[in-house]
């Protein structure tokens, strides 16, 4: 999903985890999430998770990593201390976080180790849909690097499907199979990454695409 600043796409991103209330419809497998009972809503939750942008803002610095990892799992599992620590252990592992870290804070960690936390968080809950807010806009080039790196292993691990919102065509080109292209709150143009990337309809696309060209060269 891609736009400028205030196009909608975090909104929308919002919208489809049910985090704020909306107008209009949205299906997830087929369903209008509007028509969910409340234990289907609650399970959706568990399925659909989100990361946002801020690594240092979304993580309680009063909780430690092993806590703010594991929270969502007394709520959606059954599970003995035993097997809470070792899913918190696994997923750490994945994400690239030493499982003796979960006992620190936020505030001892970077901002590429914080956001490798905050997808540890998401991750652990099994997710079939995760939605990428802006997930590498607040971190150095070269840790936004490695953090795509991770997220592309951890969708080829957890056969996990994406919802990568940026403004950094760069990254999006890099991420994504199809690309949705967002001004004003409504979608002007959509289709498979290279068509877009290679062939955009819109001019407004064009635009985007012009411009970011011009911030590459620079």
């Amino acid at each position: 999903m891609v736009g400028e600043s205030g196009s909608g796409k975090s909104t929308l991103g919002r919208a489809i985890a049910s985090l704020i209330p909306y107008e209009g419809d949205i299906s997830y497998e087929g369903k209008n999430l509007k028509s969910n009972s409340s234990k289907e809503a609650k399970d959706l939750k568990k399925h659909v998770q989100i990361v946002f942008q801020d690594p240092y803002g979304s993580l309680s610095p009063r909780m430690t990593i092993g806590e703010i990892v594991g929270e969502g799992l007394g709520v959606h599992f059954k599970l003995t201390s035993n097997e809470r620590d070792q899913r918190i252990d696994k997923v750490l592992s994945d994400v690239g976080i030493e499982s003796s870290a979960k006992n620190k804070y936020p505030h001892e960690f970077s901002g590429g180790q914080r956001q490798r936390v905050a997808i540890a968080r998401s991750l652990i809950m099994n997710p079939a849909f995760m939605i990428l807010d802006e997930p590498t806009s607040a971190l150095d080039r070269s840790i936004q690097i490695q953090v795509i790196d991770l997220l592309k292993d951890i969708q080829n691990e957890y056969g996990l499907t994406y919802l990568f919102i940026s403004h950094d065509l760069k990254v999006i080109r890099s991420m994504s199979d199809f690309i949705f292209v967002m001004k004003d709150g409504m979608i002007v143009e959509s289709g498979l990454s290279h068509q877009v990337f290679d062939n955009p309809k819109e001019e407004y696309t064009k635009k985007l695409l012009s411009a970011a060209l011009r911030y590459a060269s620079n």
